[in-house]
């Protein structure tokens, strides 16, 4: 009995009939792998490349990108109202060219808006953006009415003026320390200017047509007198002043001359230049002791056109002491 069955399990037909249905079912599979691989080899390979498929264009094209990075760092970012996942910094990538709106926003901070134009295969960068906080530290400094200030930023102080009362008044930069320093003179008339020494020992105030130099503090260096000194330009405008870097000495520039005179009194000026016309624009660099002013000149056509000319004054003082002494004697 044995015996016959390992007969017959040895009779078992090599050959084994498939079921027609399975057998189409298996090519049909096969053929629906092929077609989705080559069909969407083009994808996989756009994609790969940074290239994205633009369904209004019916055809590929090369993405952007968008980076954004904001000061503080931590704020959300909505693109076209959407918000991502990522926050500052962050890059928006796969993006098809075109105008893109952004919105950033943070707690306690103003929000920020705008467009964002993307081109293809570029970083569109947004990495300037400061978000301003919805309460700003807003601290009064002044203890005191003042019309005028100048701020020191080297020394870390204010410098108030009180034209009405003639008061100078000092403080430091969180506003402490306020006090009165000076006082300006009671006939002085129309302040057009005033400014502080690169010493900080003394100001200057000018007018149309005078000049008067204030002591803040007792200094040994050209003997700081503690009474004002005024310098009368009764018969030119003074346009501008300026401290030259030894704070004793002043370039006044009027409208008929560009003069240096000592901050002293009866002190005489020493013209330098004689101007045909008074000039629009004036800036003194007193690090390094020029002067560029504007003045008309006649050409060779006989026309008459603006110039910018620059004086360069020598650092060296002995120079402009020897001038005004030559000009007193």
């Amino acid at each position: 009995m044995f015996g016959r069955l390992r007969k017959k399990h040895k009779e078992t037909p090599a050959g084994v009939r498939v079921d027609p249905v399975f057998q189409g079912a298996r090519f049909f599979l096969f053929f629906l792998s092929l077609v989705l691989f080559f069909g969407g080899l083009p994808f996989i390979l756009a994609f790969a490349l940074g290239y994205k498929y633009n369904v209004r264009t019916m055809s590929f094209v090369k993405t952007g990108l968008i980076y954004i990075k904001t000061q503080p760092e931590g704020a959300s970012v909505y693109l076209n109202g959407r918000l991502i996942p990522e926050k500052t910094p962050a890059s928006i990538e796969e993006l098809l060219p075109g105008v893109y709106r952004i919105a950033l926003t943070m707690e306690k901070y103003y929000p920020w808006k705008s467009e964002v134009d993307v081109e293809a295969g570029k970083v569109s960068r947004v990495d300037k953006v400061i978000l301003f906080p919805l309460k700003p530290d807003l601290q009064r400094l002044n203890q005191e009415g003042f019309d005028l200030f100048r701020v020191d930023a080297e020394k870390g102080e204010v410098y108030y003026m009180d034209r009405e009362g003639r008061i100078i008044y000092r403080s430091d930069s969180a506003g402490e320390n306020f006090e009165d320093i000076a006082s300006l003179p009671e006939k002085f008339g129309q302040i057009s200017g005033w400014d502080i020494s690169p010493d900080r020992g003394r100001l200057f105030v000018y007018g149309p047509h005078q000049v008067s130099v204030v002591s803040l503090d007792s200094r040994s260096n050209y003997e700081y007198p503690d009474s004002f000194v005024n310098l009368d330009y009764s018969r030119e405008k003074v346009i501008r002043v300026f401290w030259h870097s030894d704070s004793y000495h002043l370039i006044a520039v009027t409208n008929r001359h560009v003069a240096v005179v000592e901050s002293r009194a009866l002190s005489k000026p020493v013209n330098l230049v004689e101007l045909d016309k008074e000039p629009v624009e004036v800036f003194y660099d007193v690090k390094r002791q020029t002067l560029y002013f504007s003045d008309s000149a006649k050409y060779a056509d006989g026309t008459p056109r603006k110039n910018l000319y620059k004086l360069e004054l020598s650092p060296e003082l002995y120079i402009l002491e020897r001038l005004i002494r030559k000009t007193d004697e």
